[in-house]
């Protein structure tokens, strides 16, 4: 069974960086996509960055120019840096990593660390 671990949300002012990372542990063979969400009060949880099966990022259109996205397949880990952070931007926010372990095909879903953000 995978496990990811999210750390890294905190409150921190209009203007400010945060830097959130998500590390899987267990019986990975291979990692195919690893990307963040978030999910504010009263809203569906919407896609934030990721990497897809052939490397390539995406972001939301909402965060380009102040996100950025980063992994080190080393560690199983995503990182995803956030400058100029903006009221809007608080939500908790949710990694996701999906690839394949010694039990097969899996998808897992980090606990959520929760980004506040202060006008």
């Amino acid at each position: 069974q995978v496990q990811l671990v999210e750390s890294g949300g905190d409150l921190v002012q209009a203007g400010g960086s945060l830097r959130l990372s998500c590390a899987a542990s267990g019986s990975i063979f291979s990692i195919n996509i690893m990307g963040w969400y978030r999910q504010a009060p009263g809203k569906q949880r919407e896609l934030v960055a990721v990497f897809s099966s052939s490397g390539l990022t995406n972001y939301a259109d909402s965060v380009k120019g102040r996100f950025t996205i980063s992994r080190d397949n080393a560690k199983n880990t995503v990182y995803l840096q956030m400058n100029s952070l903006k009221p809007e931007d608080t939500a908790v926010y949710y990694c996701n990593i999906q690839g394949s372990s010694r039990h097969g095909s899996f998808g897992s879903w980090g606990q959520g660390t929760q980004v506040t953000v202060s006008s």
